[in-house]
C-alpha cells in the first residue's frame, strides 16, 4: 500500500513540475504584462506632424514614453529592442470650453488637446503589436495666455499620453 501512496505522491508532484516548467510567467510589479522573451525595448523619435506644436514637444514626449517604459518594467531601453514604439504627433490645438457667466460671448476655459499616433511592433508576435491614436487634453483658465501655461499642460498631457500607451502595449486595454 505504501508503495501506491509512494507512486501516486511521486506522479502529482512529476505533474506540478511539468506544469510549472511549461508555463512563462509575467510578473510585474506596475501590473504589467511584459512577454517573457522581451528583453529590451526602444522608442523612435517621435516625429512632428502638427504645425502648431513647438520644438520641443517631439523631444519631451519620447523622453516621457522612454521614460516611463523603462521605470515599469524590467526591459533595458536600447536602439532597436524586441519591442519598439515608434510615432508622430499629429495634433496639437486649443479651443473654447467653457462660456463665462458674467460676459456671454467669453470663454473662461480653454482647452490643449494633443494627438499622437503610435505603432507599436512586438518582434516574437506579430499580434501583439498594434497601430492607434491616442488623445488627451488639458483645460487652462483662457485669461492665461497659452505660452505661460504650456510646459505644465504638455507635461501634464504627456503624463497620460504615455500612461495610455504602455496600458495598450502591456495590459491589452
Amino acid at each position: 500500500m505504501n508503495n501506491i501512496v509512494a507512486k501516486i505522491w511521486a506522479g502529482l508532484l512529476l505533474s506540478v513540475l511539468a506544469l510549472f516548467y511549461g508555463c512563462s510567467v509575467n510578473v510585474s510589479l506596475s501590473g504589467a504584462s511584459i512577454p517573457s522573451y522581451a528583453k529590451s525595448f526602444s522608442v523612435q523619435y517621435f516625429q512632428n506632424q502638427s504645425a502648431l506644436a513647438g520644438p520641443t514637444l517631439t523631444q519631451t514626449f519620447t523622453d516621457a514614453l522612454r521614460d516611463y517604459v523603462s521605470s515599469q518594467s524590467r526591459l533595458a531601453l536600447v536602439p532597436n529592442g524586441d519591442l519598439d514604439f515608434q510615432g508622430s504627433i499629429t495634433g496639437f490645438s486649443t479651443a473654447p470650453v467653457s462660456v463665462a457667466s458674467a460676459t456671454p460671448n467669453q470663454s473662461s476655459l480653454t482647452r490643449l488637446t494633443i494627438t499622437v499616433e503610435v505603432t507599436y511592433t512586438d518582434k516574437q508576435d506579430a499580434k501583439k503589436g498594434f497601430t492607434g491614436s491616442f488623445s488627451r487634453y488639458a483645460d487652462y483658465p483662457s485669461s492665461s495666455s497659452l505660452s505661460s501655461v504650456q510646459g505644465d499642460l504638455i507635461t501634464q498631457i504627456n503624463k497620460q499620453l504615455v500612461q495610455d500607451i504602455f496600458d495598450k502595449a502591456f495590459n491589452n486595454w
